[in-house]
């Protein structure tokens, strides 16, 4: 029922020179909303720590909601045993999406799982809001205050202003190193761009006569030059009974810079329009009436690291060498996409397992800030066997350990024998 207009004063302002940050207080700071962040506050606040989330985009989620990623990748073991490698958050995550069909596992090589982005960002939301974590959206590291190694205080700038959190430990997981690169710690760039994607949700497939993902691939080798396409190869990730499907089929540079990242998205969907052309002509059975329901936030893979005290290499990897500070854990292959055409895929045998060391999230001149998720130091390919969900996960996970046993000493002085027993269902079994 309408209400009768009443008045309403409006007052002038201006802002001061002296205009004051808005002031944030906590036992933990993450930097970054994704997977690893969400893990590494979530698990924070159950061991009884505050918790200030921040993250750039005005959502949660990070990439494996707002990116439209589709899968989580590296969670699970190979064929045939398909052992789950990472918990946490999973767990109750898989369960509760579980319950309501929104997620659906793919058995391969390994295991992935693919999922519905709508109904885990709320899945996200509601927890966060349920343990009481403090929140910060749209929020740019701005500067950081950096004493004898420790990080004392970040601040933010956002379109609300400026906020500034004071945490006694910091977790990184922002996904390009942008607090540790902000603080004036040592990063690692990669000599050429490693490429990230533009992916798109389509509706109104019809799964029935979706391709062979070898004749897929044939397809777009053979036409890319036809329809302007940059990657010569791709994935079509449908959802099971619901006609959709998460497309994995462009290569975008990945830059640093904020113009050159803006026009990289524009571009991105350019070419994420050419690949939706191409399916209707050469899928018309099967893509004919496609729609792009959304186009995710540009994917990046690997952009800007840290240097951390140990550089996971690649013969780590092949190898599965087991570090005594180990506390992650996956057997997902070297997957790294550094030629706009095409990617390394090499993948492992059945038993095949290998491992993130703590040492690999730790600066080695930052005592209360560690790194979690794709920003962790390893040779390019070592990298890119573990920034999938899985792995990054579980180093949220042992982030948030990490600081609840250093207790406002160095990271560095955390032990194997503190550590190893609470990250045990991620390393272990």
């Amino acid at each position: 029922m309408p209400h009768e207009l009443t008045e309403l004063n409006v007052r002038t302002v201006r802002r001061t020179a002296d205009q004051p940050s808005e002031e944030l207080t906590a036992d933990v700071c993450v930097v970054g909303a994704g997977i690893a962040g969400l893990s590494a506050a979530v698990e924070a606040r159950r061991l009884g720590h505050s918790v200030a989330l921040v993250d750039a985009q005005p959502v949660l989620g990070g990439q494996c909601v707002n990116s439209l990623i589709g899968l989580f990748c590296g969670v699970y073991g190979n064929a045939p045993e398909y052992r789950q490698l990472t918990h946490g958050i999973f767990d109750a995550m898989f369960e509760d999406l579980g319950r309501t069909n929104d997620i659906h596992y793919n058995r391969s090589h390994t295991m992935t799982v693919s999922y519905d982005e709508v109904v885990l960002a709320r899945w996200f939301e509601n927890l966060v809001r349920e343990l009481g974590i403090q929140v910060v959206l749209g929020a740019s590291v701005l500067d950081v205050h950096v004493n004898d190694g420790g990080v004392h205080q970040c601040g933010f700038a956002t379109r609300h202003g400026r906020v500034r959190v004071t945490a006694a430990g910091f977790v990184d997981a922002s996904g390009d190193a942008a607090l540790a690169w902000e603080a004036g710690f040592p990063c690692r760039v990669p000599e050429r761009t490693v490429w990230g994607s533009q992916q798109v949700r389509l509706e109104h497939l019809d799964e029935e006569w979706k391709p062979d993902p070898k004749e897929l691939v044939a397809r777009i080798d053979a036409k890319a030059d036809a329809y302007g396409l940059i990657r010569r190869d791709g994935l079509a990730f449908f959802f099971p009974g619901r006609n959709t499907a998460v497309m994995n089929m462009t290569h975008v540079e990945s830059p640093l810079d904020a113009v050159g990242a803006a026009k990289a998205q524009l571009d991105g969907r350019v070419q994420a329009d050419r690949v939706v052309d191409f399916l209707r002509q050469e899928f018309p059975r099967a893509f004919g009436e496609a729609r792009v329901r959304a186009y995710g936030f540009p994917g990046r893979r690997q952009t800007r690291w840290i240097q951390g005290t140990h550089q996971l290499t690649v013969d780590e990897v092949r190898s599965g060498v087991r570090f005594d500070d180990a506390v992650a854990r996956t057997a997902w292959p070297i997957e790294l996409h550094d030629r706009p055409e095409g990617y390394v895929w090499e993948t492992y045998e059945p038993d095949h397992v290998h491992y993130v060391p703590l040492r690999s999230m730790l600066p080695p001149t930052a005592h209360n800030l560690v790194a979690a998720g794709r920003c962790v130091d390893g040779e390019p390919a070592a990298l890119s066997s573990i920034r999938v969900m899985g792995p990054c996960a579980a180093m949220g996970f042992a982030a948030a350990h990490a600081l609840d046993i250093a207790d406002g000493d160095s990271l560095h002085n955390v032990t194997p024998e503190e550590l190893s027993p609470r990250v045990r269902e991620n390393v272990a079994g």
